[in-house]
């Protein structure tokens, strides 16, 4: 992959911000989406592992407190 291809927003239009400024929607940071349309498609695939490990984690702990 190249720095020219096109890597769609992650963005699901279910955009609030939890109490850390992480959209509960897409699991981008408030940083991240504004950082989105100027970052180059490297940047943008590690965006989206760290967006990845955030619903991870908040479906972990959504589950574990539903125990």
């Amino acid at each position: 992959m190249n720095d020219l291809e096109k890597i769609s927003s992650p963005c699901i239009r279910n955009c609030c911000l939890d109490q850390y400024d992480i959209c509960i929607g897409c699991n981008r940071s408030l940083q991240e989406i504004r950082e989105w349309a100027a970052a180059s498609a490297a940047e943008k695939r590690a965006i989206l592992v760290r967006s990845a490990v955030r619903e991870t984690r908040r479906h972990k702990t959504f589950t574990s407190d539903k125990k």
